[in-house]
């Protein structure tokens, strides 16, 4: 994480919350799904990468009581706000996505909301999250061909296919590879769909939910995706 995106968060990490978090936005939805899901297959050891002030954590503690809940999280301001409002303290460690500092499987299932489009290398997160669960990876995160307009994502979407979106990344942010804003700090080009191949590696099982509204299509459709990966 660079200094600027640290800047961010510890600078926003108390209204954090307001700014980022609603009960209708995409990620609550993906929890709903979630619970379900750690329910049917009986997941019992969770780790949330990149775990902010702890809105997973306090939501499966509500939702999942039986469920050990661990959080990782960089900057210590937000692990502050996370204890602030509830999570135990002793299941937060302070920690980079790209180098998590847990055994291999150490985990039941890894999830990750919201992170992924904030990390430059986010295969690097991604391998990582794969290689300390042990049975499955959870993903809600942007799917940036799916942003847009129907004109835009079919562009996006042709440029993608013939292997020139890094480059047309590169020309349209002027070389830095990301936008900065003040709602959203820094975000990089991301689709959870670019996580796949990697992911099936090791669970080579798959189910995709789109948590804003879509077509059939969600590749081409859909703005924001959750996904789990499992090999149960």
């Amino acid at each position: 994480m660079s200094e600027s995106q640290r800047a961010y968060y510890r600078k926003t990490a108390q209204l954090y919350d307001e700014m980022h978090v609603s009960q209708a936005d995409e990620h609550t939805f993906a929890l709903q799904w979630l619970t379900g899901l750690i329910r049917f297959y009986g997941f019992r050891r969770v780790l949330d990468v990149g775990c902010g002030t702890g809105r997973v954590g306090l939501w499966l503690a509500q939702h999942a009581p039986d469920v050990e809940v661990f959080g990782l999280e960089p900057v210590p301001e937000m692990i502050a706000e996370a204890i602030r409002k509830g999570h135990r303290p002793d299941r937060l460690v302070e920690g980079s996505a790209l180098d998590i500092p847990y055994p291999d499987d150490s985990f039941d299932l890894v999830c990750e909301f919201g992170v992924l489009h904030h990390v430059q290398d986010d295969m690097r997160a991604v391998r990582e999250m794969a290689r300390v669960a042990g049975n499955a990876v959870f993903i809600s995160d942007s799917n940036n061909f799916g942003h847009g307009g129907p004109l835009a994502r079919r562009v996006k979407q042709a440029i993608h296919r013939i292997g020139l979106w890094p480059l047309a990344d590169f020309i349209k942010t002027n070389g830095k590879g990301y936008v900065q804003s003040e709602e959203d700090g820094i975000a990089y080009s991301y689709s959870v769909f670019d996580s796949l191949p990697l992911l099936r590696s090791k669970f080579p099982k798959s189910y995709f939910l789109n948590t804003a509204p879509a077509g059939p299509d969600l590749y081409r459709t859909a703005p924001s995706v959750a996904m789990l990966l499992t090999n149960s």
